[in-house]
């Protein structure tokens, strides 16, 4: 599977294979691109005219290198019509142009632009969830490290969460699984900055309590696997309200892939908002449950 896609080194090639077709997500009851403080956002909404319901801010994956609102508007459009929730897609600028902190400069700008905008979109802005795929999952993490009380909840999508990579699952799943170590060692090194700055790898951040419960989805296959179980981990330590689900024998990339019935529930929506299995974290255990039901 990796052989079909670029290797890691040639930008243009990257971003050409990423803006290839893929499965068109369900239509959604209005969408529409505009602009939030400067970033071009794409909002989702199931059900113009409502209020009261959950806003979540999605940041695309792609190396931090490529992909845009395009290539995630299947995912957006499965999760607004799985969770009901209106969804705010950031295109936020991408490496090597724009090296770090300019990524995580925008998702908080978006953030912010969100929660002001929360009432006329017919959200709680006291419910509020970051998520993202990747390294959108990275960005999401980051967002909620930085304006912890702004958020209500995250959702990490196989986030790459430790620039060093040095986890367990990277031997055994660094090739041949689509997504490799090669090519995450290359996205760290196109997207910049201080790798053990909290705000480049959240697994090496000091203090997590106080952060808002979270939704871990996570590859069987992928050598970020085991930097997810970590955050996991050190998040339930810290008193957060956090779940997992691990996703047996797929890899990196599989939301934006059609998979087998049974396999993950389909892209998006109600698969990747599935409860999960209880794993070890506050009180003996991370809790279970349907995210943005819960805010």
């Amino acid at each position: 599977m990796a052989a079909a896609f670029p290797g890691p080194g040639d930008v243009a090639a990257l971003r050409a294979a990423a803006a290839g077709g893929r499965p068109a997500g369900p239509e959604v009851a209005s969408v529409r691109d505009t602009d939030a403080s400067g970033v071009p956002v794409r909002i989702y909404d199931p059900a113009p005219g409502s209020a009261g319901r959950p806003l979540v801010v999605w940041f695309h994956g792609g190396g931090w290198v490529m992909c845009g609102l395009d290539t995630h508007d299947p995912v957006c459009r499965s999760l607004t019509a799985g969770s009901g929730a209106v969804v705010v897609s950031a295109d936020y600028r991408l490496a090597p142009e724009h090296p770090w902190p300019a990524a995580p400069d925008d998702a908080l700008t978006v953030l912010l632009w969100a929660r002001t905008q929360a009432l006329a979109l017919g959200c709680d802005p006291g419910r509020v969830v970051v998520a993202g795929d990747s390294s959108g999952g990275n960005l999401a993490a980051v967002t909620a490290l930085r304006a912890p009380g702004l958020v209500a909840g995250q959702l990490l999508v196989y986030p790459p969460l430790d620039a060093a990579m040095e986890s367990a699952s990277v031997s055994p799943y660094g090739e041949g699984h689509f997504h490799t170590a090669a090519h995450m060692a290359w996205y760290w090194e196109q997207y910049g900055g201080d790798p053990a700055h909290p705000h480049v790898s959240p697994l090496r951040a000091r203090e997590l309590s106080g952060l808002p419960r979270t939704l871990l989805v996570l590859a069987d296959c992928d050598p970020l696997r085991d930097e997810g179980l970590a955050y996991a981990r050190r998040l339930g330590a810290a008193g957060v309200d956090c779940a997992v689900h691990v996703y047996p024998g797929v890899f990196h990339g599989f939301l934006g892939l059609p998979l087998p019935a049974g396999r993950a529930g389909g892209p998006g929506g109600r698969g990747i908002l599935a409860a999960s299995r209880r794993v070890r974290g506050r009180g003996g255990r991370i809790r279970t449950g349907v995210l943005l039901h819960a805010v």
